[in-house]
């Protein structure tokens, strides 16, 4: 089943929700579905403008390189020229950064991606996975299993 706008709408509300539940900065959120285009994008009012340029970028790097936000940061450090690379041929859009991650089903299949930015990158992870979990979707944040 896509995520539509409503189930969107609602991702992003929750997590701006655990980011002021939790006394974190303001947040930004932005769900895309699997092809990247926009659903939700909110901001906190008291979060900056750039926020949701951010947030945006951290969901749509997921969704172009497949990975969650954690091993596109990982991927990012390895191999900067690559990132770099990819920046270029997205006008910047790409953030490799925790705070990015792909939303999947029960069966692993790809929904789409929420970016979340306002406090620390875990920190907008953490208010994202809360929401994830609200909404009974699967989170990939590209954290490595222990079997790894």
């Amino acid at each position: 089943m896509p995520i539509d706008f409503e189930i969107a709408t609602r991702l992003a509300q929750q997590t701006l929700l655990a980011s002021r539940r939790l006394g974190l900065k303001p947040m930004a959120a932005a769900v895309l579905d699997s092809s990247g285009h926009p659903l939700a994008v909110l901001r906190d009012e008291h979060a900056s403008f750039l926020r949701p340029r951010i947030a945006t970028g951290k969901a749509r790097g997921c969704l172009g390189m497949g990975f969650g936000g954690r091993e596109l940061a990982r991927r990012a450090q390895a191999m900067p020229a690559f990132f770099d690379a990819i920046n270029s041929l997205t006008d910047g859009e790409v953030i490799p950064a925790a705070g990015g991650v792909l939303l999947r089903d029960s069966e692993g299949n790809l929904l789409g991606a929420i970016g979340v930015s306002g406090d620390t990158s875990d920190n907008d992870e953490h208010c994202a996975l809360v929401a994830i979990a609200e909404l009974g979707l699967v989170a990939d944040t590209g954290e490595r299993q222990q079997s790894d």
